[in-house]
């Protein structure tokens, strides 16, 4: 729907959109069906939608036979979209995403996508919860502010680039598909918006060295202008830090935003038996 139509939806419903809850709807029918396209959905995918609003991707989703479960944490929403789509088969799910026990959805071996234009007041909490889930995400095409968008695919070195760069980098290929303007959402977003693909990566560290690795790259990056070595060793035995730092010919002088992803995931290993907090 149109933003005229959307808007009399929402006059009707008694609705408003929430800032608190960064809600900005999609109403360029044309990008939404871009969307769909973009992820080249078969029928026998699993697919997730977090913060689905009016149903503007939800139904395109519906349409490719694929199952579909979407976490709407606006009631008034929530209502209306149970209402509309009661005669499908989505699986309409009330509540907090960050909350939600997303492996119960589909269940906890079962491999699945996520595809939504996420929320701007939850999208890092909802990518970077995705990072530790037994079964993550074998692709999230997700739509997030450009700044936060860019922060998941910046490169070591970048003024952009942090820990969740680094854990990101580590388990998915990213890939930046389009700019989405403001004049797409209604209403009007102050900034750009970007979808992102990300592509579950099969070397991606298993759990144990992951867990490490955010534990490293979260203290290495915690004051951006301190050496990450003394920070660091807050949480690894400094000698071992040091020696595994020397090995990999990573100076004890450095900043954590110089050192790739695939450096600290080296490091994160050869810490393996190291860490005491």
């Amino acid at each position: 729907m149109n933003k005229k139509q959307l808007a009399a939806l929402m006059e009707s419903l008694g609705v408003a959109p929430s800032k608190k809850l960064g809600q900005n709807f999609l109403v360029d029918q044309n990008f939404v069906e871009s969307i769909v396209r973009d992820a080249k959905i078969r029928p026998d995918d699993r697919i997730l939608e977090i913060g689905p609003g009016f149903g503007a991707l939800t139904g395109l989703l519906l349409d490719t036979g694929a199952q579909v479960a979407a976490i709407e944490f606006d009631r008034k929403l929530a209502a209306w979209l149970r209402e509309r789509y009661k005669t499908t088969s989505l699986n309409l799910i009330e509540g907090d995403a960050c909350k939600v026990n997303i492996p119960a959805i589909f269940g906890e071996d079962t491999p699945f996508r996520l595809i939504s234009n996420l929320p701007y007041s939850a999208g890092t909490v909802i990518v970077a919860n995705m990072l530790t889930l037994k079964t993550p995400p074998a692709e999230m095409l997700v739509m997030l502010q450009r700044e936060v968008g860019m922060r998941l695919a910046a490169a070591a070195g970048e003024e952009e680039y942090g820990a969740l760069s680094v854990r990101v980098q580590n388990m998915y290929q990213v890939k930046c598909v389009r700019i989405a303007p403001p004049d797409l959402f209604f209403p009007r977003p102050e900034v750009d918006s970007v979808i992102l693909r990300l592509t579950l990566r099969s070397d991606r560290p298993d759990p144990v060295i992951f867990k490490r690795l955010t534990t490293l790259v979260k203290l290495s990056f915690a004051h951006r202008r301190k050496k990450m070595f003394k920070q660091a060793a807050a949480a690894f035995d400094a000698e071992k830090l040091g020696a595994a730092m020397d090995r990999l010919g990573i100076s004890r002088d450095i900043r954590a935003e110089k050192v790739t992803p695939e450096q600290f995931r080296a490091l994160a290993e050869l810490l393996e038996d190291s860490p005491h907090g």
